[in-house]
């Protein structure tokens, strides 16, 4: 039998309901290219000392390559093994991939590691109709609580319409969505789909919209849908972003959640932090430095000893460096370097 979202430690699903930082989480290797427990359990430590309500493990920011190398379980493990240690609930979620026979398995994985739920891309299943979109999501949540994912198709994803996603909220096992097209538009399909299915009290949503973080925390977004005006809240984030100066960022999220709706003071806050994400996802250069430049700031910190990806090709692009250095000038209230300093010792111990 399948896991569902309604057998969650209820202070599981308050986390989530009430929304939080949610990081995806990093890949820790050696100079060797191997895994790095070690450190890879600092990051864990580090995220839930910041303040992180959950880990996303196993998810693009962690490689999809893991899954080649063998590293899937095991990375997961670790994270779980992380948040035993928590002295409060953990919401941890498993990044599903591949078409359906491959996405299940990988659900049933993150489920005997104690997951509670799994970020299903559907990235595998490009050219697949929607009906085939459908009956893969149901497969998948048949046997674990789904996070639905927008993924933005300049990285892989999917463009899917708001009958898709009025199909999909109609699951009875999808808990969340995270939203991630980088498109406003397609935004609000995911949104307008959502409130044509009725499902927005059971359903939460979570920002994946890098270039505009703190304006989808701070807006309320308000669509017809069968008759009735339905206004809708990204409740947190499930983040690369946030995989970096996470303490700041709990912090950011909490002034939100105590904030009026469009508060000028948080809203002048949406451009500068979009100014970083460019530069540790490198924006300039089609995102293809994204996943070293989160490990470039995570090096600078002292939480990873190198820049390393499983794909050798994969690493900084030309200038991006220069980037990162401008933008931790220019915004370093933003960063969280010295609690990270502060707290090194014992994530590393």
């Amino acid at each position: 039998m399948g896991l569902h979202w309604q057998e969650w430690p209820e202070a599981v699903r308050a986390t989530l309901r009430a929304g939080c930082v949610i990081p995806a989480h990093p890949l820790a290797l050696d100079e060797r290219r191997r895994l790095d427990p070690r450190r890879q359990r600092a990051l864990s430590r580090y995220y839930l000392a910041a303040g992180a309500g959950g880990l996303a493990v196993g998810v693009h920011t962690t490689q999809f390559a893991i899954r080649e190398a063998g590293l899937y379980e095991p990375v997961l493990r670790i994270a779980a093994e992380a948040a035993a240690e928590a002295a409060r609930p953990v919401l941890l979620v498993a990044g599903a991939i591949g078409r359906t026979a491959q996405a299940v398995a990988e659900a049933r994985i993150a489920r005997g590691c104690g997951y509670h739920a799994v970020l299903l891309s559907l990235a595998g299943m490009r050219g697949a109709s929607e009906d085939e979109l459908v009956a893969h999501c149901e497969a998948v949540a048949a046997e674990m609580p789904l996070f639905g994912f927008y993924l933005q198709p300049a990285v892989g994803g999917v463009a899917l319409p708001a009958r898709f996603w009025q199909r999909f909220a109609a699951i009875e096992n999808v808990a969340a969505i995270k939203v991630a097209p980088f498109d406003r538009y397609a935004t609000l399909d995911v949104l307008r789909g959502v409130a044509l299915a009725g499902a927005e009290e059971r359903i939460t949503f979570y920002t994946g919209n890098d270039d505009h973080i703190v304006a989808d925390l701070l807006t309320p977004f308000t669509v017809r849908a069968n008759g009735r005006e339905v206004t809708l809240r990204f409740r947190g984030g499930l983040l690369g972003h946030w995989a970096v100066w996470t303490r700041t960022a709990v912090d950011l999220l909490g002034r939100v959640h105590a904030a009026p709706p469009g508060d000028p003071a948080l809203l002048s806050l949406d451009a500068r932090v979009t100014d970083c994400n460019a530069a540790f996802f490198d924006a300039a250069n089609g995102f293809r430095g994204c996943i070293a430049g989160i490990h470039e700031v995570l090096r600078r910190q002292g939480l990873l000893r190198g820049t390393w990806c499983l794909d050798p090709e994969e690493d900084l692009s030309p200038g991006q460096a220069a980037e990162i250095d401008r933008v931790c000038r220019d915004h370093a209230d933003l960063a969280d370097d010295d609690f990270v300093r502060a707290h090194l010792h014992a994530f590393l111990s």
